[in-house]
């Protein structure tokens, strides 16, 4: 049975999203996003789901600055509505809990709970950790906010669900791998992924980007960053839709050469399901 390698340990977010997207995988758990591009890079996994962004915390730390440089190709993108759970041992109640854990991304979005129970606070190493911390801890006064899966895991019962402030906090992946699925250029609804520098000359950007708005292609993602931490070095990330062998997206990518020191494409994939839902809502 082949393997998808995360980030985290076993009843993480990133490890349910490998569950729900491929069942007939087995889920590889890595230390670091490194570790999970390695473990691709020496064959014991085929895959690897990585997450670029989270629509509360915003970019994840590290992701754009590694997937440049990692070898691999992105060849598809899944969401996963991130969905906390108030985990505790068997026997406790939510008038029982003094203590809450959880990585600090999960307990900034849950303030509204923390406040309404009086609990204080316990910052861990990432949402699964916290559920095996409290598992071993079995005090009736510790909880743990993480996914469901990590209660399962970690025999921890659901005191109460769906406990982040926000209803849109969602989780983009990238999966990757080692080589690039090929699709036919006509094909329907494909993201393009790709990195850029520009020339260091006045209003290198907008020229850059004019390709793109004049040939009709819609980008649904810039985002810029430092590059070997100097402040005069910046590499932009981009999202567009359709695929670089279309017309319009060739003539857009043949201008952005003319400004740009350098151009590498990550990945062509097709949008995923809830990205194409909520493009149908609005």
């Amino acid at each position: 049975m082949s393997s998808i390698a995360f980030q985290g340990q076993f009843g993480a977010y990133s490890d349910l999203i490998c569950r729900l997207s491929y069942p007939e995988m087995t889920t590889l758990p890595c230390e670091t996003f490194e570790a999970a591009i390695e473990a691709v890079h020496e064959g014991r996994a085929e895959l690897a789901m990585l997450p670029p962004e989270n629509s509360l915390a915003g970019r994840v730390a590290d992701m754009h600055a590694l997937l440049p440089e990692s070898g691999l190709s992105i060849i598809g993108e899944k969401f996963l509505r991130i969905e906390h759970c108030l985990l505790a041992p068997p026997g406790a109640s939510i008038a029982s809990i003094k203590r809450i854990h959880s990585h600090p991304v999960a307990l900034g979005q849950v303030r509204r709970l923390i406040r309404e129970l009086g609990a204080t606070p316990v910052v861990e190493y990432d949402t699964a950790g916290a559920a095996e911390i409290v598992a071993a801890k079995n005090s009736m006064e510790d909880a743990a906010i993480a996914s469901s899966l990590a209660g399962e895991l970690h025999g921890l019962q659901i005191l109460r669900r769906n406990v982040e402030d926000e209803s849109h906090n969602t989780t983009r992946f990238y999966v990757m791998a080692k080589e690039p699925v090929v699709f036919a250029p006509d094909t329907p609804n494909l993201m393009t992924t790709f990195v850029f520098n520009v020339r260091n000359v006045p209003a290198a950007l907008f020229k850059a980007l004019g390709g793109f708005a004049t040939n009709g292609v819609n980008m649904t993602k810039l985002e810029s960053y430092m590059v070997n931490g100097t402040f005069t070095a910046t590499q932009f990330l981009a999202e567009v839709e359709g695929h670089p062998a279309q017309e319009k997206l060739r003539l857009a990518f043949e201008e952005l050469t003319f400004f740009s020191t350098e151009i590498k494409i990550l990945g062509t994939y097709p949008a995923d399901a809830f990205r194409l839902a909520q493009r149908a809502g609005g």
